[in-house]
């Protein structure tokens, strides 16, 4: 005889209150807060959640700011991206937009002049 029922994991103590989807985003987010994350510090996976939005390493004492379940958001990594540019510099991509527009604006002197030089010549 097969079991009938799945296993609930940490949300079983809700039992069969509030919805499937609420129980599961619930579970996934309480996953998230309790799971152990790599310290920026010193590299060692010993980060834990200290209160909502605080994490700290239990190695090094590292204590900085994430998101409320998990001490790394999209974010975050957008914002990290934005300060390592402009801290290294304009980038492959930058270099590459700044040159074709450097080329347009000497194109756009070149037929000026030549247009100057032909409205003269009239």
């Amino acid at each position: 005889m097969s079991k009938r029922t799945q296993k609930a994991g940490a949300t079983a103590r809700f039992g069969s209150r509030y919805g499937v989807s609420v129980r599961r985003r619930a579970g996934s987010a309480m996953s998230k807060k309790s799971r152990k994350y790599t310290c920026p510090n010193c590299q060692y996976p010993k980060v834990r959640r200290k209160v909502a939005g605080i994490w700290e390493c239990s190695k090094c004492n590292h204590t900085f700011s994430g998101g409320v379940w998990e001490p790394y958001t999209r974010a975050s990594d957008a914002n990290r991206r934005i300060v390592r540019r402009s801290q290294e510099g304009a980038t492959a991509t930058d270099m590459t937009v700044i040159a074709q527009q450097a080329a347009l604006d000497y194109e756009r002197k070149i037929t000026e002049r030549e247009s100057d030089e032909g409205s003269e010549e009239e």
